[in-house]
């Protein structure tokens, strides 16, 4: 294939590598060199993380982790405007501003519906496997590259800005990431098998419709637990909906997993724990309480996993 998912890694790991150096040459930064570290060992594993003994890969985690976990991640200057100069632009611009982020889901959809199968001497112009992903970032290249244009800054002026808003998520960015090698440990560490052995002694799965839902609300539990459905998913996809749920009632895999992870996001809609998506946000619009996000999402994460029960039961088998 001509584009593939690598090129986006090394392109978020350059960036990272320049958040690192903006940070530490920060002089108004009380800890740059400590921020600057854990910005540079977060782009090694973009850049180089095929290429790292899977010991080395985990220690740099570690190292990143302890970092935050001491307060080692700090806020610096990033040369902002003016609030005058936002508010000018902003009249300026108009409705305009909203280009940039229409651009995004836009070219997802058109690169990841009629571009999955075009060729180029003999070549797929985009990995099949991932065209969704690479049509993503090629939307967000777009977007930035347009934000630039509307706005007449500089490319210099986007990356400080990535480096503001980066520096505001702070560590909740690595959550994520993080979270998702959790979730690979917990199945290499046989967490599954254990689910399996749990729920099979106590829970009466003779029914189909209480093996869906003791599936859906164990996505949505663990996910409450852990803060990321990719940490739930591997777990409960491999105690329940594999050996019970396609082993059992001869559920389409494809389905199964499709609405569980619908499940284990709306679990992460009602936890504190997915800082990234609902702590972080609080603490970017100021709100007096620090839950407030989660608070207004339960109303809607509750009826919608009613729903991925009833739709998995109804659809499981098509």
């Amino acid at each position: 294939m001509i584009l593939s998912l690598d090129f986006f890694y090394y392109v978020l790991g350059a960036m990272l590598l320049l958040i690192a150096g903006m940070a530490l040459r920060d002089r108004h930064n009380p800890k740059r060199y400590s921020s600057a570290l854990f910005w540079a060992l977060y782009a090694v594993i973009y850049l180089a993380g095929e290429q790292l003994p899977p010991v080395a890969a985990g220690l740099l985690m570690v190292l990143m982790a302890l970092i935050a976990g001491f307060g080692g991640v700090t806020l610096g200057r990033y040369g902002e405007r003016s609030a005058e100069q936002r508010r000018d632009s902003a009249q300026r611009l108009g409705h305009k501003l909203l280009i940039p982020a229409l651009l995004i889901p836009l070219t997802t959809v058109i690169g990841s519906t009629l571009f999955k199968d075009v060729q180029w001497d003999g070549r797929f112009l985009m990995d099949p496997k991932h065209i969704t992903l690479i049509s993503l970032g090629c939307g967000s290249l777009f977007a930035v590259a347009t934000a630039c244009w509307l706005t007449r800054s500089t490319p210099l002026q986007a990356m400080r800005e990535s480096r503001r808003l980066v520096d505001h998520l702070g560590w909740a960015v690595v959550l994520p990431h993080m979270l998702a090698v959790l979730g690979l440990l917990f199945t290499e560490a046989g967490m599954g098998k254990a689910v399996a052995h749990v729920v099979t002694s106590y829970i009466n799965m003779d029914a189909r419709l209480v093996a869906v839902a003791v599936y859906c609300l164990g996505m949505a539990l663990f996910t409450i637990i852990m803060g990321n459905g990719f940490a739930a998913f591997p777990v409960i996809a491999g105690g329940v909906g594999i050996p019970v749920l396609v082993g059992v009632y001869h559920a389409n895999p494809a389905v199964m997993a499709a609405i569980g992870m619908f499940s284990a996001y709306c679990g992460t809609l009602m936890t504190p724990m997915a800082a990234n998506f609902n702590i972080v946000p609080a603490a970017l619009l100021e709100l007096p309480d620090k839950n407030a996000v989660v608070k207004m999402q339960v109303p809607t994460a509750l009826p919608l996993l009613l729903a991925n029960i009833a739709l998995l039961y109804f659809l499981m088998n098509l």
